[in-house]
């Protein structure tokens, strides 16, 4: 009469252990959450802030050892960014970016999606050796490249030629597309494909009507990051470029001097070329989310 005792215990302890163990708020967990990842994002906005707050202060304040936080502000360094003393214009310098930017970026999608395409959807033998090969291009440092490419250049006549840092801008992008893209097509349902073949689609039929739509989180998410590539790159362009195809990230560096105080210029200078990146980013936000995670999740 013992034992059932025991075990009758026992078993009526059982749900009580579970039931407190088991007894969490889940709305505090959310919470605390919710706050490490606004903390997170303060920390690493915290420079990019510091920059804008420095871009409106004179350059005597920008340049105090601690900085000063609380100092007058005005908008001096932007005026001089746009020339106001100086009378060198931007406008030239942000022209070619967009330029060099937006073309490479179309060239790069046309050349990375039939790729894409015949490494995914129709997969070629050894198609690994061949992503890998794409990959590989992108191993070696740049700046083993660019004495070869500025004798080329050089040799060639088209140094200071937007066309040629625009051919530079697709060779380097276009690995990185490939393999973005690459992924993102394999996730196309390949139903859609048969069913566009039996009713006699061909190939750019294909890509236009059935891929594109599609793929098309993933060809935006690509697109903004080879925008982005390009946009922002300063070797090449300071080196093969000059007067004529000067890009903004090369016109930024013209306010680095060793003579006086530069760092509210530099500050300005680096707000408003980072803002076209910024409002591009910001217009294909949901399609850049929906195409980096393509593929996350099965």
């Amino acid at each position: 009469m013992t034992a059932p005792a025991q075990t009758t215990r026992t078993t009526n302890a059982l749900p009580g252990i579970r039931k407190g163990k088991s007894r969490m708020d889940p709305t505090r967990n959310k919470t605390a959450a919710g706050v490490a990842a606004w903390l997170m994002a303060l920390l690493f906005a915290s420079p990019v802030l510091w920059m804008v707050l420095t871009s409106f202060h004179s350059e005597n304040d920008a340049a105090t050892n601690p900085p000063s936080v609380a100092a007058n502000l005005t908008i001096d360094a932007y005026k001089e960014f746009f020339g106001a003393s100086s009378g060198v214009s931007p406008w030239p310098p942000m022209i070619n970016s967009a330029m060099a930017s937006v073309i490479s970026t179309i060239l790069v999608l046309a050349l990375a999606i039939p790729a894409a395409y015949a490494l995914s959807i129709k997969p070629v033998k050894k198609w690994t050796d061949v992503l890998f090969f794409f990959l590989s291009t992108k191993m070696m440092p740049v700046v083993a490249a660019i004495l070869p490419l500025f004798l080329f250049a050089k040799t060639a006549g088209v140094l200071d030629n937007i066309w040629f840092l625009i051919l530079m801008y697709t060779s380097m992008n276009l690995p990185i597309a490939v393999w973005m893209m690459r992924s993102f097509l394999a996730e196309v349902p390949v139903e859609m494909l048969e069913a566009a073949q039996l009713d006699g689609a061909g190939l750019l039929l294909t890509l236009r009507k059935i891929i594109a739509p599609v793929a098309t989180p993933g060809i935006a998410a690509t697109a903004l990051i080879c925008f982005i590539f390009s946009w922002n790159e300063l070797l090449m362009a300071r080196v093969l470029t000059g007067v004529i195809a000067g890009t903004a990230p090369v016109f930024l560096t013209g306010f680095v001097s060793s003579q006086g105080l530069f760092l509210a210029k530099v500050c300005a200078a680096a707000v408003i070329i980072s803002l076209p990146v910024l409002m591009a980013g910001f217009a294909a936000q949901d399609k850049l989310v929906q195409g980096l995670s393509l593929g996350a999740v099965k």
